[in-house]
């Protein structure tokens, strides 16, 4: 029987967490807790100067994690924050950036991986405060989708939304299923789903949720949601 992906995505605030200190060990190892074979970032590089990654990649290493090459900056692991990981299951076969309308630096990003034979595209996002931006922004994630060859997808990321069903929740749903996850901010005591998951038809949910520890609800001001699949067969 094939192994289900686990998959994850996380707002690391840039490693700074409710102590206000920032402890990138802290964030592999909530990573570790969870032991995902894909993981999509927010906020995983620093603001000001470089851009430099917020994980060291020493760090990652060392937890079996590699970041896709979507920087554009040598000192960073992503595009305006957004970064992909992958464990050794996951081979990368393709990815790219995505430009979408902002009214602050925003981005998305893609992988495309080989797992287990099996073909996957996972899209991470951070989306606008304003509703009417991150529709916009929304709209042009999945143009950018629809323009590439088709493959199961799954789009994760902290989509400021704090509505259950419409705005942007709305326009994504449209061809894509929303997975049930649970309340992910503020760490210290969820209130809301603004961490969002969805897939398309061709795939499906064996388990899925919020990460809840201890050290997660320290580490940032969101906590980790989750998906675990089954892949398509191949």
């Amino acid at each position: 029987m094939a192994v289900p992906l686990l998959a994850c995505s996380y707002n690391i605030r840039k490693a700074v967490g409710g102590d206000y200190r920032r402890r990138p060990e802290r964030i592999l190892d909530v990573l570790a807790e969870i032991g995902p074979d894909i993981v999509v970032l927010q906020e995983a590089d620093r603001r000001l100067g470089e851009r430099a990654t917020a994980l060291p990649r020493d760090l990652l290493k060392a937890h079996g994690l590699q970041a896709v090459p979507l920087g554009v900056r040598p000192a960073s692991i992503g595009w305006h924050g957004n970064a992909i990981l992958a464990g050794p299951r996951a081979e990368l076969i393709g990815h790219a950036r995505i430009e979408i309308p902002a009214l602050e630096p925003r981005g998305a990003v893609l992988a495309e991986f080989d797992v287990d034979g099996s073909a996957i595209r996972v899209v991470g996002m951070h989306l606008d405060l304003s509703g009417l931006m991150r529709r916009r922004q929304a709209r042009t994630i999945l143009d950018a989708i629809r323009a590439r060859d088709t493959m199961p997808t799954l789009l994760m990321g902290d989509m400021n939304e704090w509505r259950a069903a419409a705005g942007c929740i709305a326009d994504f749903a449209e061809d894509h299923h929303l997975v049930p996850t649970g309340h992910s901010f503020p760490a210290s005591g969820p209130l809301a789903a603004l961490d969002r998951i969805f897939l398309s038809d061709d795939l499906s949910v064996v388990d899925s949720g919020v990460h809840r520890s201890p050290l997660a609800a320290r580490a940032s001001d969101h906590l980790p949601t989750w998906v675990r699949l089954a892949l398509p067969r191949h």
